[in-house]
């Protein structure tokens, strides 16, 4: 089964229906979101905060990112896999930019890769499309660079800031990304970006007027407690019923009740009795 690819992600742009994408950290989850039809994976350097325990994405690494990306590409068949650019792996330079995006490729399969940024990147996505690497852009919120930014708040609100987003999204396209990400802008801004563009948006708490929709899975699913951005929709809470059967496991283990006879394996006995039997003679 052949994979989803870029030339795909914009043709529905015009034909539809509008694309999905969510996140994959490891090979079971990935295996999942793919069987269940979605467009696209993103190994996000969300990976950061719900996986590996950090505060922020800023201290994942390029070799971090790598990693997660193996084991999810291990799982995928049709989806798109998106790796995401981690802080400073693309910033330095465009050459360490284009060697580090190449190893999402070479190294670990990925399909594409996301970087974030608009105006002050757009010579790195030229430089990455030019080497035959495609690039999703990421606009608006960008938790990268959040500090900066005031903060994990919505972004483009006032006059300044809306036309700082919504040229950022055209060099974007200009660029040769092949869709971008518009991350907590107000609806209105991301409906008039992407009637400009001929490039998908794929919009993270930005309203309903985007060519599709993205989320964090550990979100969606209920899986990641220290907070729940306002943008999410909450489909399952497998948080509580796993506590539920991780505290009935201990209560099984502890009463003597697990493992029953339906658990455990039958035969033996003869070895057994033997064993036993000299055992027995040779405390005599």
């Amino acid at each position: 089964m052949a994979r989803i690819t870029p030339v795909d992600i914009r043709q529905r742009k015009t034909t539809g229906p509008k694309l999905t994408m969510l996140t994959a950290y490891d090979f079971s989850f990935a295996q999942l979101i793919d069987q269940s039809g979605i467009d696209m994976i993103l190994v996000g350097d969300s990976l950061g905060m719900v996986v590996l325990g950090y505060d922020s994405t800023v201290p994942v690494t390029m070799e971090e990112m790598l990693h997660h990306c193996k084991a999810v590409n291990r799982g995928v068949k049709s989806a798109m896999v998106i790796g995401d650019m981690p802080f400073m792996s693309y910033q330095v330079s465009e050459e360490e930019a284009v060697r580090n995006a190449g190893r999402f490729l070479k190294e670990a399969g990925c399909d594409a890769v996301k970087l974030e940024g608009g105006v002050n990147v757009a010579n790195v996505i030229e430089k990455l499309v030019a080497a035959g690497i495609p690039v999703m852009g990421h606009v608006g919120l960008t938790p990268q660079t959040a500090s900066s930014l005031g903060g994990f708040k919505v972004q483009g609100k006032d006059m300044d800031a809306a036309k700082r987003i919504y040229h950022d999204a055209i060099a974007v396209e200009k660029a040769g990304a092949f869709s971008i990400v518009l991350e907590c802008v107000p609806t209105e801004l991301a409906g008039l970006i992407t009637e400009t563009l001929s490039i998908p948006t794929i919009g993270i708490g930005a309203g309903p007027k985007c060519d599709g929709q993205v989320l964090v899975t550990h979100d969606m699913i209920g899986l990641f407690e220290k907070f729940t951005p306002k943008f999410v929709k909450q489909y399952v809470n497998l948080s509580a019923q796993i506590k539920d059967g991780f505290a009935a496991f201990k209560q099984d283990v502890e009463a003597g009740e697990f493992p029953s006879n339906k658990e455990s394996f039958s035969g033996g006995e003869e070895a057994v009795l033997a064993i036993r039997s000299a055992k027995n003679c040779a405390k005599t």
